[in-house]
């Protein structure tokens, strides 16, 4: 049955058939670059404990909570009014793209945005600030469904656990609800007075400044008569140090957590699912993934075999 096929690649002219290795080379690249994406995702998910926000580090943690709006006005999602932690949405209008024969229909975006505001997690010990932006979301929910106005007049119908409707415009809507929340991110403890911890220490560096003679006994190691770099350097670091003990005995302040996008690139996942459901999701889709690469890799190299055979 193959033969025909076989026989139609050996007779492809060379342009054509360069165009169809590289298609299918270039599948294969994109479909390993997923399979790692999502197998890394999963063990990363394993690998990092959870933490609790009372006694988490500074630096990558993983928290589990519960998922509550911050004070003042609430969050809403644009289409449907839902009160959440997180949204993001877009409007869809269906067009004819073309004309004759080679009309079709295709959807066009009108629409769209991704919520940014601040929410909190709370696991028990603590309260941490999420900022969502640029976090990978796993929602509560996600809705898509059509009508005739630009703007839906109401959230989806459902018969039972079916959406039913339909219309030139189409509608998607995914949110993020309180309750249990999975995350994994960079983890920062701000204090009140952290930003102005730097005016505090350069002003100091100024009124320093301003004895040279006391400069130059405290800082001035190779006894050169001069403040280099280094020594310079030295100053800055005692100076910020006398500033944190006197900040200290002035009275401790309580230090507000903050959750956020890694700067290194790893992930930064804001999840509804618990992390071993989540983990395993991750997992399916890198099986998946790894078995259509297999698949295509046979084809790939029956259709070398079938062009080069006798």
């Amino acid at each position: 049955m193959l033969d025909p096929v076989a026989d139609g690649i050996r007779q492809m002219a060379d342009l054509p058939y360069a165009g169809l290795v590289l298609a299918v080379t270039g599948a294969l690249v994109a479909a390993f670059a997923f399979i790692w994406r999502n197998w890394r995702r999963a063990r990363l998910l394993e690998d990092t404990p959870t933490a609790r926000i009372r006694s988490a580090p500074q630096g990558y943690v993983e928290l589990e909570g519960e998922g509550r709006p911050l004070p003042g006005p609430p969050i809403v999602a644009p289409l449907t009014g839902t009160p959440c932690l997180w949204y993001r949405y877009r409007v869809e209008i269906e067009e004819e793209d073309g004309h004759g024969q080679a009309a079709h229909r295709r959807w066009r975006t009108l629409a769209s945005g991704v919520s940014d505001a601040l929410f909190e997690l709370d696991d028990g010990s603590g309260r941490c600030v999420i900022d969502p932006e640029g976090a990978e979301v796993v929602p509560h929910v996600s809705d898509t469904w059509y009508g005739d106005t630009p703007k839906p007049a109401a959230g989806p119908r459902r018969i039972g656990r079916l959406i039913v409707g339909s219309g030139d415009y189409r509608y998607t809507e995914a949110r993020l609800l309180p309750g249990n929340l999975y995350a994994v991110g960079w983890f920062e403890s701000v204090h009140p007075g952290d930003a102005d911890l730097r005016a505090e220490v350069a002003a100091r560096l100024r009124a320093w400044k301003q004895d040279p003679g006391m400069l130059l006994r405290r800082f001035d190691r190779d006894g050169d008569g001069g403040i280099d770099a280094g020594e310079w350097e030295q100053a800055r670091v005692e100076a910020e140090h006398e500033t944190l003990v006197e900040r200290a005995e002035r009275g401790v302040q309580s230090a507000t957590h903050l959750l956020r996008l890694p700067a290194d690139g790893r992930p930064f996942i804001l999840s509804a699912e618990p992390q071993a459901q989540l983990a395993g999701r991750f997992r399916r889709r890198a099986l998946g993934a790894l078995a259509a690469t297999l698949v295509v890799a046979l084809a790939l190299g029956w259709v070398l075999w079938a062009r080069f055979q006798g």
